[in-house]
């Protein structure tokens, strides 16, 4: 098991993911931004699993809806939700090459969209439009950007240039 050489990525990966989320865009773009939270937790889950699990998941999730003002607690499920199926499958999807792993949090953000379109739905609270469902794609587009930026970082690549 290798050790993330920098332990200020992990919170401030999380921070940024946050911002990205509150960062205003233009209403017809809002419905395809991507779950910035999933996928850096995606990250952390798959290459640090010591230090990210199901209670850590929570956590943020409950940070999430404090700060977006979204239901209390929804986003707290919709992350241990991903944490558990990326924990399940965390050795297979580590040797996934890029694309493949790409494709898996697709599915896994699809996943998630049918969560919380569930939740709402159980709530009686408005369900997210029809093309909020394109956002998993656009996530999905976004894996291997993030991938490679997060693990260029946790293993300080960029110290060696």
């Amino acid at each position: 098991m290798m050790r993330s050489r920098s332990p200020w990525i992990l919170p401030l990966s999380l921070l940024i993911a946050l911002l990205l989320a509150l960062l205003p865009v233009p209403p017809l773009l809002q419905a395809l931004r991507p779950y910035w939270l999933a996928l850096v937790m995606a990250y952390w889950v798959i290459e640090d699993p010591d230090r990210v699990g199901l209670g850590f998941a929570f956590l943020v999730g409950l940070v999430a809806d404090l700060v977006m003002g979204s239901l209390f607690g929804e986003q707290a499920l919709r992350l241990v939700v991903i944490t558990y199926i990326l924990q399940r499958f965390r050795a297979r999807l580590r040797f996934f090459p890029m694309s493949q792993q790409a494709l898996a949090i697709g599915a896994l953000l699809l996943n998630d969209r049918i969560v919380t379109t569930a939740v709402h739905v159980a709530l009686d609270e408005a369900v997210p439009t029809s093309v909020s469902w394109f956002s998993p794609l656009v996530g999905m587009l976004l894996w291997i950007p993030v991938f490679v930026l997060l693990d260029g970082l946790r293993m300080g690549g960029w110290r060696r240039r």
